[in-house]
């Protein structure tokens, strides 16, 4: 019929239709697809922007070492290892030489790469916004420092595990570097301090989410930096943090209320649920009384311990029963206004 474009072969196939099929199939499809013609390949390239290789148990190394030329407008990049290491450094720098668009990264468990992973990404992928790299034990303050210097879009962090890694110095380059940093989580990081805490809350005010669970060695300095200079915290994990006092609990309460910005505090009164913490973990902080836990709940009603929304965590805590939340209060007083209306 006229006007139609008769399919007799692969590469008849228009590009724009390949694409629409190849986002319908999953990473290990388009793998595959790559390879069948230069149509296809050509569609994998153009239109692949994020690609999950997490399923590859064996041959990821060689396999990313085949792709990373291929896909070079890749933007998301998941290369989790749940079960035996196999990435190296070679890897990494290839992606490092091709992908100059990824922005985001995951690199979990990789315990093979050493530092000239983190070189190569700070010159190769300038763009990054959200990188991966909890349980990499091999990586140095040194490099992540150099890092921090040239990927200054980074929002979201994970060095949970990264002993090494996380060094007061690394953090304060962070700190220095990376204004734009939403997320970061430095848990079981046992060597961070007072001192790099305090960097990151005065240089990176845009921080939401922090985790400093089991980092043994911070007090309420830590906290009371992010409750001042951190205005749109709004969760905290300070499990197992034993020098946390209640001093730290008082800032919290008075800080984040006294330092979010006027105009915004009207302007979103009714909505004030989604305000301010609405998730705080202080299992194990055994030194807290519940007169200072319990303002910091009073100041934020996201903060919950009733039945099925816990969100503020006193697990081990057994001095902190009595404080409640204000729905749990009222759920308490409504009961014991209607004891018999179940009967």
């Amino acid at each position: 019929m006229e006007g139609r474009v008769m399919i007799t072969d692969w590469k008849d196939i228009p590009i724009e239709l390949l694409m629409q099929i190849l986002a319908l199939t999953d990473d290990q499809t388009v793998i595959l697809a790559s390879g069948v013609c230069r149509g296809w390949r050509d569609a994998v390239c153009l239109g692949l922007t994020r690609l999950s290789l997490s399923w590859c148990t064996k041959n990821m190394n060689s396999l990313v070492l085949s792709l990373a030329p291929k896909f070079t407008r890749l933007q998301t990049l998941i290369l989790r290892q749940d079960h035996k290491p196999q990435l190296e450094d070679s890897a990494v720098e290839s992606i490092a030489n091709f992908c100059h668009d990824l922005q985001v990264l995951d690199l979990s468990k990789s315990f093979k790469l050493s530092d000239r992973s983190l070189y190569a990404l700070a010159h190769g992928c300038p763009n990054l916004t959200k990188l991966n790299i909890s349980g990499c034990s091999a990586f140095s303050d040194i490099a992540l420092e150099y890092l921090a210097g040239f990927c200054r879009k980074l929002e979201v962090l994970n060095l949970c595990g990264c002993v090494r890694t996380a060094s007061d110095r690394a953090l304060q380059a962070i700190g220095r570097y990376c204004s734009q940093l939403q997320s970061l989580n430095l848990g079981w990081c046992e060597d961070v301090r007072d001192v790099g805490v305090m960097s990151l809350a005065y240089g990176c005010p845009e921080l939401r989410t922090v985790d400093l669970c089991g980092c043994v060695q911070i007090s309420d300095d830590s906290v009371i930096a992010l409750a001042n200079r951190c205005p749109h915290l709004q969760s905290l994990d300070l499990y197992y943090c034993k020098n946390i006092t209640d001093r730290a609990m008082y800032s919290l309460a008075q800080g984040l209320v006294k330092n979010k910005p006027a105009a915004m505090w009207e302007s979103q009164k009714a909505t004030n649920d989604e305000e301010g913490l609405r998730t705080l973990n202080i299992s194990q902080c055994t030194a807290l009384t519940p007169s200072a836990v319990q303002a910091v709940c009073d100041s934020f009603p996201a903060l919950h311990t009733c039945s099925g929304r816990h969100s503020l965590i006193i697990s081990g805590c057994l001095n902190l029963t009595s404080v409640h939340c204000a729905c749990a209060v009222q759920a308490h007083r409504t009961a014991n206004a209607f004891p018999h209306s179940a009967h």
